[in-house]
């Protein structure tokens, strides 16, 4: 009998989680203390959380307590990639480089992750 069991860290969906949260480190590490304080935080904490609900869903038994956990995921790559990082952007407290690399990975992960979510409802009816 074979083994189809996928790691967590094999799947795509959790590398680009990875490799988001890898992203916000390196220029949330060159902010100064006032800016990791007001937004920073906040911020990376969101980043991080994206993974962090992948990787508890993934572990998960049931499918809705994976999606649950799945939604949360997505919620939090909203709020990093849609509030968090325009506000860093907008005064100025991040590169361009920084900013663009930042929103491809972040819609790259969106896609993976809604197709995720969807594939976790799709293996429930097979």
């Amino acid at each position: 009998m074979k083994n189809n069991y996928i790691t967590l860290d094999k799947l795509e969906v959790y590398k680009l989680a990875r490799e988001l949260s890898r992203i916000a480190w390196e220029f949330y590490k060159k902010m100064d203390w006032q800016i990791k304080k007001i937004n920073g935080d906040q911020f990376i904490e969101s980043v991080d959380s994206i993974g962090a609900n992948i990787a508890e869903g993934y572990g998960r038994f049931h499918y809705l307590d994976k999606i649950k956990f799945y939604y949360n995921a997505r919620a939090s790559l909203m709020e990093c990639s849609d509030y968090w990082i325009e506000l860093l952007h907008e005064r100025g407290n991040i590169e361009k480089d920084e900013y663009n690399a930042f929103k491809q990975t972040s819609k790259e992960l969106s896609v993976k992750l809604n197709n995720f979510i969807s594939a976790t409802y799709k293996s429930k009816k097979q």
